[in-house]
């Protein structure tokens, strides 16, 4: 690469490295207020809540880098603009073309790097969270409760009690449990309750109850049961997050599924990197709009709004996959179909007006 394509380079990674940081820092700051708002750490502890907001961070980033890249094109190549070294460059022999070149040599790189995140390490943050979450709403868990409240959960359908509890030996006395099943309900009465760590045969989290009784009310039996014990071990389910989940499921494993959902999904990762190499050279077309300073201000706005447009579009996109309203093929590509039609025309113009002039 020579000298002034470095130039240019750098004048885009430069604000593209500020511009991530500060988004990845928002985000953090704001992912860190929701689980402190929803009382995380008061059921995981601060290393489970930092582990949690790193996970989401890394899910994010498939967006963020982005709207980075975006961002960094429109203000790097805005004040080489600006200060008219653009003028200069091409009055030394540098081509609009090879500027844009010198665009996609750094577009691709960090459209390769997205691909990846989006494929592989997505996948992984979020079946990580997904076990996170599942231990934040654990229904037994002693970090979860404290003592003379009662807990409910929506998502779950269940309420638990506890008198009082131990928390250096997790231990809790008198505990109330109940939960609302579509066959009926159960409620389950106990002393004592311990919690019991993970062993190497076997991994689930679980709750020893002592001294209890169960009460088993079905909705089609016209007898329900009691069943009265002296220990109980009740294991927290957290099977559902092994379970198959299309956000957290491998890439080869959506690529062998015909489902539309899975579909959606797999094409939505795939379509990470050019959605980024697009979005860069969209960008490159908003310093044409611009080229003076007063105009500066009008252009973010309307490079604003056409981000936005497009992330709502590429959201509807993938819905329509997942719905099956849009077959495999187009899938979501006809937005990037259209991104890339585009900006053909656009280039076609500007030709067209330099052969007027």
């Amino acid at each position: 690469m020579k000298l002034i394509e470095r130039y240019i380079a750098r004048e885009i990674l430069l604000p593209f490295t500020v511009v991530l940081l500060i988004l990845v820092g928002l985000f953090a700051s704001f992912s860190s207020a929701r689980l402190l708002a929803g009382a995380v750490t008061e059921t995981l502890g601060i290393a489970a809540l930092l582990k949690l907001v790193l996970l989401k961070t890394l899910i994010a980033l498939e967006v963020l880098i982005p709207i980075a890249l975006y961002i960094s094109v429109i203000m790097g190549l805005g004040r080489l603009n600006k200060d008219q070294e653009l003028n200069v460059i091409r009055s030394v022999g540098i081509s609009g073309t090879r500027i844009v070149l010198t665009v996609l040599t750094v577009a691709i790189p960090v459209g390769f790097v997205s691909g990846m995140l989006s494929s592989y390490v997505r996948p992984w943050a979020y079946a990580e969270s997904y076990i996170l979450d599942a231990q934040a709403e654990a229904e037994l868990n002693t970090n979860r409760f404290q003592a003379g409240r009662f807990h409910g959960s929506e998502r779950t359908g269940r309420i638990v009690y506890v008198r009082s509890k131990n928390d250096a030996a997790k231990q809790m006395n008198d505990i109330f449990h109940y939960i609302k099943r579509p066959e009926g309900s159960e409620i389950v009465l106990a002393q004592h309750a311990q919690q019991v760590q993970p062993t190497a045969a076997d991994h689930r989290p679980h709750i020893l109850l002592s001294d209890g009784i169960v009460y088993r009310l079905s909705s089609n039996a016209t007898i329900d049961d009691v069943i009265q014990f002296k220990d109980m071990t009740y294991f927290i389910d957290t099977e559902y997050v092994m379970n198959y989940r299309r956000k957290a499921a491998a890439t080869r494993t959506l690529w062998e599924s015909s489902q539309p959902r899975d579909i959606a999904e797999l094409q939505w990762r795939i379509s990470r990197p050019l959605a980024t190499i697009l979005l860069a050279l969209i960008a490159i077309a908003f310093i044409r709009i611009s080229p003076r300073q007063d105009k500066s201000d009008r252009t973010y706005l309307i490079a604003a709004l056409v981000f936005a447009g497009y992330y709502n579009l590429a959201g509807l996109a993938k819905t329509w996959v997942e719905q099956g309203v849009v077959g495999s093929i187009p899938g979501v590509w006809w937005l990037e179909l259209l991104m890339a039609c585009g900006l053909a025309t656009y280039a076609i113009i500007i030709r067209k007006r330099r052969q007027a002039h």
